[in-house]
């Protein structure tokens, strides 16, 4: 197995929390990869050493630690490890090399189906799963109306779970994990099967567990997700982890890596908007968490292929994912550059926003490049979430008129 050599970068986001509940220290996985299986015992015998090639490394050196009170999401291209990393931390599979060591109840939802007996019930399912994690038959007694009701099953509980669609087999295995009570929640990408009604419910106790100060390891293709969860993120990539850190950061880090950068341009004949970041406007370093109400500053560069006898205006605008047009335009709604400060080479622009609005939820940045009402340039930077919106009062009145009442003579 080659060593670890890449560098692991990211601010510490886990200090001041509590007891180290999962301690995973240089955690390497492999599997064997057969090439052309073995037909007789004579052959199994002769062709009993793997070379290096016929193994295939999962997992390299990884380090981690999960602290209680801490959600951490864990990110990463497909086949970076991260379902690999989860059964390993769940003690479904044993680590080739490494340590790991994991201090309370450990309730995982990991692939459809997992842990279920198709030919049980869905209630002898309920009772096989809790015992398998040490919960008593009279707790899970208990417990069962709970599991039930969560789970929405109704009468189908009596069913066996062969009979079960994927999303019946989520409803039932994430009722179980939630209700004994665990440490140590961990969950797969299993959640995106549910429908939004019950995504909704899982999230919802997902926050319950958070404020109880429960450690969730949470694995998502969802940013939104685990940006609007995580209160750190660790992306994965080709078994190692490459970044462990804040999940806005983490989330860029994995455009990056896919080759989607949030921040994109297009190439154009006449001008092209090459760099675009959002900066705080104090330390001038690049952001990734954006406030509602607070100031920033968008800084970039344009490059201007040839010059423009009629000049230039910029317009800088936040869209919502849902509608191209403008939600919210920033002033001044045209920034207007005079024919004789338009040449061929790079402008370097800075537009100070005094305030993002007060209106939390997803949007885009997009900045406009125009001569003669003619679009030239476009830069944009996805993936801007305001958070922490204020309560606001506004004016209103409301007439209620009273109810008409007939009086019947006898």
């Amino acid at each position: 197995m080659s060593e670890n050599t890449g560098e692991v970068v990211g601010e510490n986001v886990s200090e001041n929390l509590g007891e180290v509940l999962i301690d995973a220290h240089g955690v390497s996985k492999k599997f064997a990869s057969y090439h052309r299986r073995a037909t007789s015992l004579k052959e199994r015998l002769v062709r009993q050493e793997q070379t290096e090639s016929d193994v295939f490394w999962a997992l390299k050196g990884v380090d981690l630690q999960v602290h209680r009170g801490e959600t951490v999401g864990l990110i990463g291209p497909n086949g970076s490890g991260k379902s690999t990393l989860l059964k390993v931390l769940s003690g479904i599979l044993r680590p080739n090399d490494g340590q790991v060591k994991v201090t309370g109840r450990v309730s995982s939802l990991l692939e459809l189906g997992a842990g279920f007996d198709g030919e049980l019930t869905g209630r002898e399912n309920i009772y096989l799963n809790a015992a398998l994690l040490g919960v008593p038959r009279s707790v899970t007694d208990g417990l069962f109306d709970e599991i039930v009701e969560f789970s929405e099953l109704g009468e189908f509980i009596e069913f066996p779970v062969k009979h079960y669609s994927s999303g019946m087999y989520v409803r039932l295995g994430f009722s179980v994990a939630v209700h004994i009570d665990p440490d140590i929640l961990i969950i797969d990408e299993v959640l995106a099967v549910g429908d939004a009604a019950f995504q909704k419910k899982c999230l919802d106790r997902i926050a319950d567990f958070q404020k109880r100060g429960k450690a969730i390891l949470f694995v998502s293709h969802s940013a939104g997700l685990i940006e609007q969860l995580c209160n750190r993120a660790v992306l994965l990539s080709h078994g190692q982890v490459i970044f462990d850190g804040r999940p806005g950061e983490a989330v860029a880090q994995l455009n990056h890596v896919l080759g989607v950068d949030r921040v994109e341009s297009e190439k154009g004949e006449i001008a092209t908007v090459t760099e675009m970041n959002i900066l705080d406007p104090v330390s001038g370093e690049a952001i990734d968490e954006f406030q509602c109400g607070a100031s920033v500053v968008v800084q970039g560069v344009i490059d201007w292929n040839e010059p423009l006898p009629a000049g230039a205006k910029l317009s800088l605008h936040l869209t919502s994912p849902a509608d191209k047009d403008p939600v919210i335009e920033i002033e001044p709604l045209w920034h207007f550059v005079p024919a004789g400060e338009i040449s061929p080479g790079q402008s370097q622009f800075e537009w100070v926003i005094d305030a993002l609005p007060d209106m939390p939820g997803d949007f885009t940045l997009n900045l406009g490049v125009y001569t003669q009402e003619i679009l030239i340039a476009h830069g944009r930077i996805g993936g801007v979430r305001l958070q922490g919106a204020t309560r606001r009062t506004i004016g209103g009145a409301l007439t209620l008129e009273h109810p008409q009442t007939t009086l019947k003579r006898a």
